[in-house]
């Protein structure tokens, strides 16, 4: 989920809305981090014109695979040096609204001392956490997974918090090889990233028939909690074929199966489906959502990349300090790319073909 945290307005009331703090103007004369606002201001913020989020919030296993591949140990300086590269991105602001960190990442600083969260509040970029604990077996399934974290959640949001986190996400997946059975759907009573994996040969109208249940089961369950729809984003997957289906789908017609489930789903109070790559190469990524922007939609759709904007900076940093500009300009190009998409503006056009290379991984874990 891509989601602000909740809380109760109050004692007597049961409706529930987001915490925030946040003006989303690069040139206010606070920091948002400053500034406290009444309402719902903070989600529509990250929902900004041409601005998307940028996902790090790997599991330091996940960030540790991620190094190996440019031959580097999964040691937490190394997992810093990293982090830091991509957080001290001069000008990344104009192009990323929010950052999603793993909670080793919220807690660490850059080599010069500097609070990591400070470095994405100079940039006006909000700072978010993932608050689950990751993926176990669910006993009783077709080798599907439900998703660890409840237990002690409110004393680790409040502590995030106090940390400088504004927003929390929750992810669980649904495997169509595996299900969906009726006892994960269950399990996604609390979570707004509802990610329907590649993982299959299955066929695009067969994604979108598991979409369909899966979203209508996670806004019915956000409705029965009264959860206030304008608090939260969503952070779902895209409606495509299977990774190993024998047609693969234009951006055209994944926008087309795509946006038909978002307004038939999703209630237009939600202020911006924040999108995830799940395993698209970056060009894929940014294609598809450039598709989906050609016509007005009810709410901002954009981004919430991981692997799609960091594929190519860790190629080109490849762990040498010497390569960290480099590495950053890589960065910054991916994000524009991203944010001309969110503006219909984008064309593939001198992309070079490592950005256009697949990055699915069966079974992937993060």
């Amino acid at each position: 989920m891509a989601s602000t945290a909740l809380v109760k307005l109050n004692g007597a009331s049961s409706q529930w809305m987001a915490q925030q703090s946040f003006n989303g103007h690069r040139d206010h004369q606070l920091p948002f981090r400053d500034v406290e606002f009444h309402g719902l201001f903070m989600p529509k913020s990250i929902a900004s014109p041409g601005r998307g989020i940028l996902a790090i919030d790997e599991s330091n296993a996940t960030c540790g695979k991620r190094l190996a591949s440019i031959g580097l140990d999964n040691t937490e300086g190394n997992r810093q040096t990293y982090r830091q590269l991509l957080l001290t991105t001069p000008g990344l602001g104009d192009y990323i609204s929010g950052a999603i960190l793993f909670e080793e990442t919220l807690y660490q600083s850059t080599t010069d001392g500097k609070k990591f969260v400070d470095c994405l509040c100079d940039e006006n970029i909000v700072p978010g956490i993932k608050v689950d604990k990751g993926l176990a077996p669910l006993p009783g399934s077709n080798n599907e997974s439900w998703c660890q974290g409840l237990d002690g959640l409110a004393s680790r949001s409040a502590s995030y918090y106090k940390q400088g986190a504004r927003f929390a996400k929750w992810r669980t997946v649904v495997s169509i090889p595996c299900g969906p059975s009726a006892l994960a759907d269950n399990g996604l009573v609390p979570i707004v990233e509802p990610e329907i994996l590649l993982d299959g040969d299955h066929s695009i109208e067969r994604t979108l028939e598991v979409a369909d249940r899966v979203w209508a089961e996670v806004f019915y369950y956000l409705a029965e909690n009264n959860v206030m729809l304008e608090g939260i984003l969503l952070k779902p997957s895209m409606v495509t074929p299977g990774a190993e289906h024998k047609e693969k789908a234009s951006p055209e017609t994944i926008a087309k199966f795509t946006l038909h489930m978002l307004k038939r789903r999703v209630p237009p109070a939600v202020p911006g489906i924040m999108f995830l790559s799940g395993g698209q190469s970056e060009v894929e990524a940014t294609l598809n959502l450039n598709a989906m922007n050609q016509t007005p939609n009810p709410w901002h759709v954009s981004f919430s990349y991981a692997r799609a904007l960091q594929n190519s900076v860790l190629k080109t940093w490849q762990g040498r300090p010497w390569n960290t500009e480099a590495a950053q300009k890589a960065l910054l190009a991916r994000a524009k790319a991203n944010s001309l998409a969110q503006l219909g503006r984008y064309s593939a056009e001198g992309e070079d073909e490592e950005a256009m290379k697949g990055m699915f991984v069966k079974g992937y874990t993060y």
